[in-house]
């Protein structure tokens, strides 16, 4: 039998909780982990793509397909329909000038975007944060309550202390074991999805000026 099977069977029930909801942070964690590496990794790859793609078609509507083949993630798609679309009559959205209207579209659907990049950061934080401590209760309580079983067992030893301290210590290298990871992928992830939002600005910046351009050429020919 092994020290960690001795431990959870010597256990009580917050210790075995403590055990178990560790267990279910670093599930959570490593998911998280694998998904949000997988969704960052296709994200930059398709606005690498993307971008080129829809600025070297001839027109909008071009470029709109070629964001729809190349945007995977739909990461780049919602900025541009926010970039064309036209506010409902009789609002107020609608009496503010093109500028404002076109800001007020392109940060909301940018703030949506960033909001899908930056899922589950919170959680890989919280984890981090807070693994370690629940190991080190989980340690604490451990050896509080196999120095219980010592001392009502009679004579206490350097040997019977030893091994259920020993054993109570897995739960400090377990909280490691999960925080570690957590925090690791946390600064990752910041960088990566850091970089595919100032590539996501950039691209509505230069939506936003195509859109005025645009629409002044066409108030030029009108009054032309």
């Amino acid at each position: 039998m092994t020290s960690v099977e001795h431990f959870w069977q010597q256990g009580d029930l917050i210790t075995r909780s403590v055990a178990a909801l560790l267990l279910l942070m670093s599930v959570s964690a490593w998911v998280l982990i694998f998904w949000k590496g997988w969704l960052l990794r296709r994200a930059r790859l398709d606005i690498a793509r993307a971008v080129p793609a829809f600025w070297s078609a001839p027109t909008l509507d071009g470029g709109r397909e070629q964001l729809a083949a190349f945007d995977r993630e739909a990461v780049l798609r919602p900025l541009l329909d926010a970039a064309i679309a036209t506010p409902p009559a009789g609002t107020l959205e609608g009496l503010g000038r093109l500028e404002s209207q076109l800001t007020r579209r392109l940060r909301d659907a940018l703030h949506a975007v960033l909001a899908q990049l930056q899922f589950g950061q919170v959680l890989l934080a919280s984890i981090g944060s807070t693994a370690p401590f629940i190991g080190l209760f989980g340690t604490v309580w451990g050896i509080y309550h196999a120095l219980l079983s010592i001392s009502a067992g009679g004579s206490i030893t350097i040997e019977k202390v030893s091994g259920p301290v020993g054993e109570a210590l897995v739960m400090t290298a377990a909280g490691l074991a999960v925080a570690i990871p957590a925090v690791l992928a946390y600064n990752v992830f910041g960088k990566r999805a850091g970089a595919c939002e100032a590539e996501l600005e950039g691209f509505a910046h230069d939506l936003r000026e195509m859109m005025i351009d645009h629409s002044r050429d066409a108030a030029v020919a009108a009054q032309a």
